[in-house]
């Protein structure tokens, strides 16, 4: 008997132990990422064909300690490789591991190749050609600290390649991994078995050959124990007989049911072909159907479910898959009551949308990401209710949080219509616990996250983040995938403008008969400061035959209310060529093109000490503070208004008016300095605070600021 080494992946250990015992193999032994084994030659090529869980079979040929290149090299040297194929075999060298002499695994490898070689020609035998792509024979060699092991791989190309899927859809799941997962779901093949997200069918067709006892490694063309000398054709021929015959009756015989649901019709008909592919097509019955209506088919009854949805690796993407869990939760408690569900995701978070106790919990990486599998029994436990009408419903999300969002909602929908905006703050960290601003943009809501302060653990924040998000959904009944979450924390110096993204995705609002251009998902803000709408629509009612100043002027949204309010010219100065041209794009939305209309790039503060033109009306939104390298010096809005002002007052016309406006809190206006500019100052701030802010006196301060008379 040889010794073996299964190798497969981590978490799968004791699975393909229990499978290699059921094939007869011998001293059966747990590694890490792996089996060690004994094995007859017949017994090995049982495991081969029939293995679900390993990726391959090792023949062990050497254990020796390993503490630098020339022990690699002695240990590989010492075995007599012409003994076990011909010189005429291409070879390759899989090195995997290092040490703290042997860092690079190529150089292994290469260490690996030139002791087989020195072995053939010491043996006066002819060197055996490299050949990376397509070798008759692999070589393994594995490394752990000092612990080497060098053998051949009985197999070739991973045994996950089944040769039934030719293609597959997003983030497809290895088929050894999808294997383990229908063997750790608790099925058996009495039940029917439902994958409503399918995909390209790979978690059903792994299942339906389990049914059917179709062996996972008939297709397979090539093997490297085919290289071998040792090989024995007879044994293998009359193993692989009694396979294939197994293989092909056992679809006939299989009673089991399996259907799978995606909303993918090109994704489905790859996963026919798949199926079909693997012997099992007409096993599995493949529909066109949303997992967020999914009924249960005729034929399944109290089965098993069985389903990998994605979860998603950018923040922007969770509000559709909060959506996505949640519904699919509710489908499986109305449509599937006594069934069981094995749902297996990347994300712990959002399998606690589907609100159910899982009954086990199975982890098993995904290539770099861990995730798990949770069953459960299905049990609607009066969380879902089902009008005569077959209206669902189901208690509120944080129910706090919802009342306060639907009692706001109430008062701002129809008080946002009769001033004529899209666009407003529906909820402002009003509850301690769920610390976040939620912004409507017309059919698209905002969800942007204050960080937490470091006294709440994460997996609290964390699950807070996620019921506000479904509650969200729940409450303004928009789409899903129109919601955007964002994390805004204390901005320092440049941050302001955080870029985010490169979508590119924008969208067209209104305010006051004014049409402006919003980006939801690229940027920290969105090219719309909500709280300054009423500044804005001030602007526009002073503006008329008026020549308007735009500083720090962000996407020129002021220009546009004092354009479309009829000013006979106006000016953008912005330090960013983006948000100019954002300007420009917003003013000719609105009718506003000709050379009345400036765009300036420019660093404002040094703009103002040259510029000689004057102008009837000047807004100013400067920044709290910045030290942006584009600025020659840091500027603080406290420390610098008054300089500022010194500035405005030669651009400032006589009669004319600046609106100062800025977000620091508590500022304090330096009004003795101020009138000894010869300018004064009148506090608007309590008007300029529109109602969807007025929980936040301190959001910003707004100054009217003119010529003192006489």
């Amino acid at each position: 008997m040889n010794q073996y080494l299964a190798i497969t992946s981590r978490g799968l250990e004791n699975l393909l132990a229990e499978e290699l015992e059921q094939f007869g193999a011998s001293s059966v032994k747990a590694v890490n990422a792996g089996v060690r084994f004994k094995a007859d030659e017949k017994t090995l090529y049982k495991c081969c064909l029939w293995s679900r869980t390993a990726s391959r079979f090792i023949l062990v040929l050497s254990e020796f300690t390993v503490r630098d290149d020339m022990d690699l090299y002695l240990g590989a040297t010492a075995i007599n490789w012409p003994e076990y194929f011909s010189e005429k075999k291409r070879i390759a060298v899989d090195f995997n591991g290092t040490n703290r002499e042997i860092r690079n695994s190529q150089y292994g490898a290469l260490k690996v190749k030139d002791a087989i070689v020195d072995r053939f020609i010491k043996a006066d035998r002819e060197r055996p050609s490299i050949d990376r792509e397509q070798p008759d024979l692999r070589i393994h060699m594995r490394l752990s600290r000092e612990d080497g092991l060098l053998g051949i791989d009985m197999v070739g190309s991973g045994l996950h390649q089944r040769g039934y899927r030719t293609e597959a859809g997003a983030a497809p799941l290895r088929e050894t991994n999808a294997a383990a997962l229908v063997m750790k779901s608790g099925w058996t093949p009495e039940k029917p078995l439902l994958d409503p997200m399918c995909g390209s069918g790979t978690l059903l067709i792994e299942a339906a050959m389990i049914a059917a006892q179709v062996a996972p490694g008939l297709k397979r063309k090539r093997w490297g124990f085919e290289s071998l000398k040792s090989f024995n054709r007879e044994e293998w021929m009359e193993v692989h007989a009694e396979v294939t015959f197994l293989s092909k009756k056992g679809p006939a015989k299989c009673e089991t049911r399996f259907f799978g649901f995606d909303n993918d019709r090109r994704v489905l008909e790859t996963a026919k072909a798949n199926a079909n592919r693997a012997g099992v097509g007409s096993l599995i019955q493949f529909e066109e159907a949303d997992a967020s209506t999914l009924q249960n088919p005729e034929g399944f009854g109290e089965g098993h479910i069985i389903c990998n949805p994605p979860y998603g690796e950018r923040l922007g993407t969770t509000p559709g898959l909060i959506a996505l869990y949640t519904q699919l939760g509710v489908q499986l408690k109305t449509q599937f009551k006594g069934s069981v569900a094995s749902i297996y995701s990347g994300s712990n978070e959002l399998l606690s949308c589907i609100r159910m106790r899982a009954e086990s919990t199975y982890k098993l990486r995904n290539g770099a990401l861990d995730c798990e599998m949770k069953t459960y029994q299905i049990t609607a436990r009066g969380e879902v209710t089902v009008s005569p009408e077959g209206v669902v419903s189901q208690p509120d999300v944080a129910p706090e949080f919802s009342n306060r969002l639907r009692k706001n909602l109430k008062k701002l929908e129809k008080w946002a219509k009769q001033q004529g905006v899209q666009c407003y703050r529906l909820y402002d960290s009003d509850l301690p616990d769920y610390n976040v601003a939620i912004d409507r943009y017309n059919d698209s809501i905002v969800i942007q996250e204050y960080a937490p302060p470091k006294t709440i653990p994460e997996e609290t924040a964390r699950r807070r983040l996620m019921d506000t998000v479904r509650a969200t959904i729940a409450v303004t009944g928009v789409n899903a995938n129109n919601v955007i979450l964002k994390t805004r924390e204390k901005q320092k110096g440049t941050n302001q403008y955080q870029k985010l993204g490169e979508a590119k995705r924008f969208i067209e609002v209104t305010e006051y008969n004014v049409t402006l251009e919003v980006n939801l998902q690229d940027y920290l803000d969105t090219g719309l400061f909500l709280d300054h709408r009423y500044t804005r629509k001030m602007l526009g009612e002073k503006a008329q035959g008026k020549d308007f100043l735009n500083l720090f002027a962000y996407t020129g949204t002021a220009t546009v209310h004092a354009a479309v309010g009829g000013a006979k010219s106006t000016t953008t100065v912005d330090m960013s060529k983006t948000y100019l041209a954002w300007a420009e794009r917003n003013m000719k939305l609105n009718g506003k093109v000709g050379r009345q209309h400036q765009y300036i790039h420019a660093d404002c503060l040094k703009w103002l000490e040259s510029e000689q033109n004057q102008y009837d009306l000047i807004f100013i939104d400067p920044p709290t503070f910045s030290n942006s390298k584009r600025m020659e010096d840091n500027f603080d809005v406290q420390r610098d208004h008054i300089k500022l002002m010194s500035d405005l007052k030669r651009l400032l016309r006589q009669g004319g008016e600046i609106v100062f406006s800025n977000n620091k809190r508590n500022f304090k206006m330096d009004l003795e300095a101020l009138s000894e500019l010869g300018l004064s100052a009148q506090n608007i701030t309590h008007r300029s605070i529109p109602l969807d802010f007025e929980r936040n006196k301190q959001i910003h301060n707004c100054w009217i600021i003119t010529h003192k008379e006489g």
